[in-house]
C-alpha cells in the first residue's frame, strides 16, 4: 500500500502549546487527533507534513518526550515547534 501524503495548514493546540490535532479544511480526513496521526506516521499509512509559503515542505515526526509521544517539525533545525507557528483549527 502506498502511503498518503497529507498536507497539514493548521493545528489544534492546548492553553500550554500542546498539539491536540492537525487540519486541512479543505480535505475530508480533517481535523486528525494527536493519537490518530501519531499512529499513522508510525504505521507508515500516512505522511503529514507542513508546506512553507516559500515552496519548500517539512515533514512531520513523532518524538518520544518525558511526558509521552508528541508531533513535531523543524523547519530551521532547531528545537522550536513549528507546528505552533500554523494557525488554530
Amino acid at each position: 500500500m502506498k502511503m498518503a501524503e497529507r498536507a497539514v495548514v493548521k493545528s489544534k493546540k492546548d492553553r500550554d502549546g500542546d498539539i491536540l490535532a492537525l487540519c486541512n479544511p479543505s480535505e475530508c480526513w480533517s481535523p486528525r487527533s494527536k493519537a490518530n496521526a501519531i499512529q499513522d506516521i508510525e504505521s507508515g499509512i500516512h505522511h503529514y507534513y507542513v508546506p512553507w509559503s516559500d515552496g519548500t515542505r517539512t515533514s512531520i515526526s513523532v518524538v518520544n518526550g518525558p511526558t509521552g509521544k508528541y508531533l513535531r517539525t523543524d523547519k530551521d533545525n532547531t528545537s522550536r515547534n513549528n507546528l505552533d507557528d500554523l494557525p488554530d483549527c
